[in-house]
């Protein structure tokens, strides 16, 4: 469902702004599926890699042209505050609890992500949050109230940092964490640390493309956004983003949504 528009729209800057979720930069998707888009569009890309609740705020205060988010909640109150005219699937992949190999809560014989954070606690194993109002802080949160557990004490740190840094300082530190799974395939290298638990539905991680409304931003590029976003969800890119990590790591990081019924618009 497009924008209802007269005329074409026109440009009003060389430079689309996309405030982005930290876990689609860090995996490397970015860098494989924008390059195309600037050149056939002549337009450059000013990424801001950040929480999906900080590109939220970014999109609040018309800082942001474009939006890329994995908080389902937190995107339909943005779209319900009048601040979108447009949410579009992009794509999905999931999160996994990944952990050190030694496994001192003995979760990855555990079938669910509840069970295995509810171990986590018992033992007061080492856990990192990224605390970070992210979409995968806001996941994380959801499970622990799932367990309900409120998470506390010595065991339980924070980050603050973006997913590429969480799993790095969570490698150093013997703990584990939540990670969108893209993004831990990318930075496995050289991590000594193993996935413990996926394939839980509940895990289910998806990616939106939102538009901020013009009427409440009149100075954002909605030509430049529109036009990426018309590129994001384009057959062509689709595909790229169904095949990026094939070749490296032998799955697809993300899997495409584009064609998935749901569009929503605003008035």
């Amino acid at each position: 469902m497009g924008i209802p528009r007269a005329a074409p729209l026109v440009a009003q800057s060389s430079e689309v702004v996309l405030a982005t979720t930290t876990s689609v930069r860090d995996a490397g998707l970015l860098q494989a599926i924008l390059p195309v888009f600037e050149r056939e569009a002549g337009l450059r890309v000013k990424v801001i890699a950040v929480g999906s609740g900080q590109a939220m705020e970014l999109g609040r205060r018309g800082e942001a042209d474009i939006l890329i988010l994995h908080d389902p909640r937190g995107e339909q109150a943005f779209m319900a505050e009048g601040l979108g005219i447009r949410r579009a699937p992009l794509m999905h992949n999931e999160f996994v609890v990944v952990g050190p190999p030694q496994d001192p809560a003995g979760i990855g014989a555990l079938p669910t992500a509840t069970q295995a954070l509810r171990s986590i606690a018992r033992a007061r194993a080492r856990f990192l949050s990224r605390g970070d109002r992210s979409g995968t802080h806001v996941k994380e949160s959801a499970l622990w109230e799932a367990v309900g557990v409120q998470p506390e004490g010595t065991w339980h740190l924070e980050s603050g940092q973006g997913m590429g840094a969480t799993l790095q300082i969570a490698n150093e530190l013997n703990a584990y964490t939540l990670t969108d799974l893209g993004t831990f395939l990318a930075h496995k290298s050289p991590l000594d640390m193993r996935i413990l638990v996926d394939g839980d539905p509940i895990l289910h991680n998806p990616y939106h493309l939102v538009l901020p409304h013009p009427e409440r931003f009149p100075w954002i590029n909605q030509a430049g956004a529109q036009a990426l976003l018309d590129h994001l969800v384009s057959p062509e890119t689709q595909s790229a983003i169904q095949r990026f990590g094939r070749e490296q790591f032998g799955r697809s990081l993300f899997l495409p949504d584009a064609a998935k019924v749901g569009v929503e618009g605003g008035g």
